[in-house]
């Protein structure tokens, strides 16, 4: 017999930003399920309304912003929380009715918040049988943050002062949580931070006890667990790394890659290639011979995806600095690039740098980063046609006029959201999200691949 909370309060929940953002909502909202509200999926069955909001660009507060004011619009009722929570003042001024502002990672003065706003109802036939987290993610791929804050100055970067310094969780906690998402569907794990590389080192690579031997916390050890791990059908996860920076010891994933105990790809914010902006930038690791290093894991590991981020018109980036990106992309051959045209954030040393560039420069240089590494991106789609290779199913479609169904997928070189995907034409009706399948591809775009299961 289903459970009856009476006056059961129910939550509404806007989520934006990056994946570490979404976890903070997958936290919070399975805090308050366990102290009795349920979640709304809409406005109108809401007692009260999260917005977890993204600070880190003027384009994303604006976004931000935009979202309080539909919630205030729509609800009325309505709680802001995450990295734009430290501008409270701004908020309060723009949306007097809002109820709260807390800031990013503040799961305990969220929750406060909604019990002052909505109390819960503690009837007396609370289910005793504790539920699963909440995910706002596909059941067959999860977000997995090892740790909170960054130590880097970055000079366009505000991270610190919105999340604070490095602080790692426990290794063993991090393995727990991991073990449980992998029995509970996931087959997918996505290792997030604000900088994955540098885990422990406000520990001091602290050992743990897990499964009766010492664990360092440290991302190599993670990662080395990690590849442990097996699904309920005996599958081995696809575990895949983000934000890494290129320290030393980032070689030794590369190993376990080739392996097959971690998925070849890894997420390196580069953000340049200059020195001179990259000095500018003062960005870690901008020493590092990183065209020699990715030579030397791909003799390792030949199937390793590197995908990176730049910006284009940093202050004093000249056409030399941005010529000298452009010929390194051409020799780093970097298999899916994002770009970001500069753009001046609140409280950034950058701002005050001389030599701004004008916006009309930067929106010419951004077409052509885009253009060259759309021309590399193609090329190496296209030597994958007549390969077979695995991929995960992300959505099976439903049957066309003539009975046939397509599905969406992703290789082991595409990440959820950001990346590509493989689109299979004529799948059997068995097939579901989160199934691994062996595709011979047919096809290929600049982005994207086009096959059939083999």
């Amino acid at each position: 017999m289903a459970t009856v909370i009476p006056d059961q309060k129910r939550v509404g929940m806007v989520s934006l930003g990056c994946p570490k953002a979404l976890v903070d909502s997958e936290r919070i909202l399975t805090k308050l399920r366990a102290d009795g509200y349920a979640m709304s999926p809409d406005y109108e069955g809401a007692d009260v309304v999260l917005v977890n909001t993204c600070g880190f660009l003027d384009s994303a507060k604006e976004e931000s912003l935009a979202a309080i004011g539909e919630a205030i619009a729509e609800n009325g009722r309505v709680i802001v929380t995450g990295c734009m929570g430290n501008e409270a003042e701004l908020i309060r001024a723009k949306f007097p009715a809002v109820l709260a502002v807390t800031g990013a990672h503040q799961y305990e003065a969220v929750v406060e918040a909604v019990h002052e706003a909505a109390p819960p109802s503690q009837g007396p036939y609370i289910d005793l049988v504790p539920q699963p987290d909440i995910k706002l993610t596909p059941r067959h791929y999860s977000y997995l943050k090892i740790s909170e804050g960054c130590n880097h100055a970055c000079s366009f970067c505000i991270i610190p002062s919105l999340r604070g310094k490095l602080a790692s969780r426990r290794i063993d906690a991090v393995l727990r949580e991991a073990e449980k998402l992998v029995a509970a569907g996931t087959r997918e794990l996505l290792v997030i931070s604000q900088d994955t590389s540098a885990y422990g080192v406000d520990v001091r690579h602290e050992e743990r006890t897990w499964k009766d031997h010492p664990v360092r916390t440290h991302m190599t050890d993670l990662a080395r667990e990690l590849g442990q791990l097996r699904t309920p059908e005996g599958d081995t996860p696809w575990v895949r790394l983000h934000y890494v920076y290129p320290y030393p010891h980032v070689d030794a994933v590369i190993p376990l890659m080739a392996e097959g105990l971690l998925t070849p790809y890894l997420d390196i914010p580069f953000q340049h290639a200059s020195p001179s902006v990259l000095k500018a930038m003062k960005r870690p690791a901008n020493e590092a011979k990183v065209l020699e290093r990715l030579k030397s894991w791909r003799a390792i590991c030949p199937d390793i995806a590197v995908r990176s981020s730049f910006v284009v018109g940093f202050p004093g980036e000249t056409e030399a600095d941005f010529q000298y990106l452009l010929d390194w992309l051409d020799e780093a051959q970097l298999d899916r690039v994002g770009a970001f045209r500069f753009e001046p954030v609140a409280g950034a040393s950058a701002n005050d740098l001389p030599g701004a560039v004008p916006e009309e420069v930067k929106e010419e240089r951004y077409g052509r980063i885009m253009a060259k590494t759309e021309a590399i991106s193609a090329a190496k789609l296209a030597a994958k046609v007549g390969q077979t290779i695995k991929v995960i199913i992300d959505e099976v479609g439903e049957p066309d006029e003539d009975g046939d169904r397509g599905a969406t997928g992703r290789s082991q070189a595409d990440a959820p959201e950001i990346d590509g995907a493989v689109y299979l034409r004529e799948v059997p009706d068995t097939l579901k999200p989160g199934d691994f399948v062996e595709v011979q591809i047919e096809d290929a775009d600049a982005h994207d691949l086009f096959g059939v299961i083999a």
